[in-house]
């Protein structure tokens, strides 16, 4: 190769263009290759700097809280997409369609029976005693058990190119909108790279979801309003919330926009009077949802909303109580949940986790801090992990005494060495690793958006792939 690749060094990684170091690149990206190799890297940087330009003045932001200096940023865009095969991508789709479905069923049982704590299958307690396990939600059913309507299941590889699940996303996973804007974008910026390669489009999931969310009105309305309700303006997502809001055609609404009558149902407020509510897709958490049955200081939800709920005359996905399946020490036990609820091997494997609760595996971590990495697990957005090869003694230390203090609120895992992909970083194309968020639909039944968000390290060598953490994004194509 004589362009941008010629001096792409992956390493001893597994590359998402190149394949597995040492061998012959996979035939699926020749055609891609053979593109990028004919691209001029100071022209490449100069359409970049052009994109991300684009995605800011279109206000394509989110917020960083702990930044005073920068709260709106754009998400940072790589040009050079990630390419996923045919026959990666039905494993992929098969295996997230297998997650989802035991998600629901698990949620379904622990709301429901409780089968599976009494067969003990799971520690109760765990389930119990979650922070984001919600009592109110007990005996309330749910159209067709689905629960975790819009799930985001973490995917990342390893160095032999096999995928494995990092974690899962069920309470109100983000940035799927960047799925739809990246592509967006390249077909715009970079019709050089896409034409006449089949690419497997993403422009359906906002009718997916508008589907999904009338599949779970209640049964006796003929024609639900759909709404989605979100926090504000100063919510970190709030671009997307406006976005999916116009991909659905339906009202953006805040908590104050609605109200719940003596009948239990749910009103929207509009300049011609009020008008009755169906389905609402909720983008803010279980705690301010209804301040009758959780934070009573809460101004961001609707006061009676789980009575409506609980009654009947209203949907809300996601479900309330759908954080306890994605909760960390939960996520360990995610194969067996999937043997128990199916009868079946699980299609994606997990990293091997290390529940701290335990004591053998918490004297394991102790001893083993500096090749492991620790998390907590009701955390999100990549806050409170520490990678123990990247760490510092002081980092260290502060995670032993963490862990010492409170074992039932970590896991650890093993560092697996990402897969890599080709990146613009200052002028240069060097390996950045990355990981996979494909995001799934679920009403009656569940679809998956083909690809996904994929995240992208920026820093050299970093792990940590988080928007909140300095990540950004790459397109992710799914040949056809």
């Amino acid at each position: 190769m004589s362009g941008i690749l010629s001096r792409y060094d992956q390493g001893h990684f597994f590359c998402e263009i190149m394949g597995t170091s040492g061998t012959p690149p996979a035939d699926y990206t020749a055609a891609i290759r053979e593109r990028l190799d004919t691209l001029d890297l100071d022209a490449l940087q100069r359409r970049a700097e052009d994109a991300e330009r684009e995605l800011y003045n279109l206000g394509i932001t989110f917020t960083v809280y702990s930044d005073k200096d920068a709260i709106d940023r754009i998400l940072p865009f790589d040009v050079i997409p990630r390419v996923i095969s045919k026959d990666d991508w039905a494993t992929l789709e098969a295996g997230v369609i297998q997650r989802v479905t035991t998600i629901n069923l698990f949620l379904a049982d622990i709301y429901g029976p409780q089968h599976v704590l009494r067969d003990g299958l799971i520690p109760p307690e765990l389930v119990l005693q979650n922070s984001n396990f919600q009592e109110a939600m007990i005996g309330v059913k749910v159209a067709h058990n689905a629960y975790a309507n819009i799930c985001g299941i973490d995917v990342v590889r390893d160095e032999h190119g096999d995928f494995m699940v990092l974690e899962d996303n069920a309470r109100t996973p983000s940035g799927v909108s960047y799925v739809l804007e990246n592509r967006n974008m390249m077909l715009r910026a970079f019709p050089d790279l896409t034409s006449d390669i089949s690419i497997r489009p993403v422009d359906d999931y906002g009718p997916k979801l508008q589907e999904a969310m009338v599949e779970i009105a209640p049964a006796d309305v003929a024609d639900p309003q759909v709404v989605l309700l979100s926090p504000g303006t100063y919510n970190s997502a709030y671009f997307e919330h406006i976005f999916l809001a116009r991909e659905m055609g339906v009202p953006l609404v805040e908590g104050r926009d609605l109200v719940v009558d003596d009948n239990d149902r749910v009103y929207m407020k509009t300049t011609g009077g009020l008008e009755r509510v169906h389905t609402i897709y909720r983008r803010l958490n279980d705690d301010f949802l209804d301040p009758e049955v959780f934070r009573p200081e809460s101004t961001l939800g609707v006061p009676g909303l789980m009575r409506s709920l609980r009654a009947g005359k209203v949907a809300i996905a996601n479900s309330v109580g759908t954080g306890v399946a994605d909760d960390k020490a939960v996520y360990a036990y995610m194969p067996r949940l999937i043997k128990y609820y199916l009868q079946q091997e699980p299609i994606l494997h997990n990293v091997q986790t290390f529940i701290c609760r335990e004591k053998e595996a918490l004297a394991y971590t102790l001893d083993n801090l500096d090749k492991l990495v620790v998390k907590p697990v009701a955390e999100s957005g990549g806050y409170g992990i520490t990678v123990g090869p990247k760490a510092t003694k002081e980092e260290l230390e502060a995670c032993r005494a963490n862990l010492l203090k409170d074992p039932s609120n970590y896991i650890s895992q093993p560092t697996i060495a990402l897969s890599v992909c080709p990146t613009l970083v200052e002028g240069e194309v060097e390996p950045r690793h990355v990981d996979l968020r494909p995001f799934a639909i679920t009403g009656k039944s569940t679809w998956v958006l083909p690809g996904g968000l994929t995240r992208v390290a920026m820093r050299r060598g970093s792990l940590v792939v988080n928007s909140s953490q300095g990540g950004g994004s790459k397109d992710t194509w799914v040949l056809g």
